[in-house]
């Protein structure tokens, strides 16, 4: 925890949120690969056991954060950890195929960094 707090307050809310978004990704959408003849409940039950680690990561990622960022620049960054994870997790682990389309929800999410970013 120590080297955690020697940490800028940027660094060490983006190393949290995006520790939570790899539990997150795995909670949500893990389950289409590994339950998937489960049944749902089983799923969920489990989701909702990895999420826990989740907001373990991602209560104080955004408590550290927030001393620092808005509200709104908090979401933003979540969304874009959210693309930058779920992108290779859905290529590499659910064998999706990699489209132009992330490229341009990619490009979609600077414009978004951008304008909330803007006025700091």
């Amino acid at each position: 925890m120590q080297f955690l707090q020697s940490l800028p307050v940027s660094a060490q809310t983006i190393g949290l949120l995006l520790l939570s978004n790899v539990f997150m990704t795995f909670a949500w959408y893990g389950h289409l690969k590994n339950l998937a003849t489960s049944p749902w409940y089983v799923a969920a039950l489990i989701s909702w056991g990895i999420a826990l680690f989740e907001y373990l990561l991602q209560v104080p990622g955004n408590r550290i954060g927030f001393t620092q960022f808005s509200v709104g620049q908090l979401k933003i960054m979540q969304e874009v950890i959210t693309l930058s994870v779920f992108v290779p997790f859905a290529v590499f682990y659910l064998n999706e195929p990699l489209k132009l389309d992330y490229l341009w929800a990619a490009l979609c999410m600077v414009g978004a960094v951008y304008f909330i970013f803007r006025s700091a």
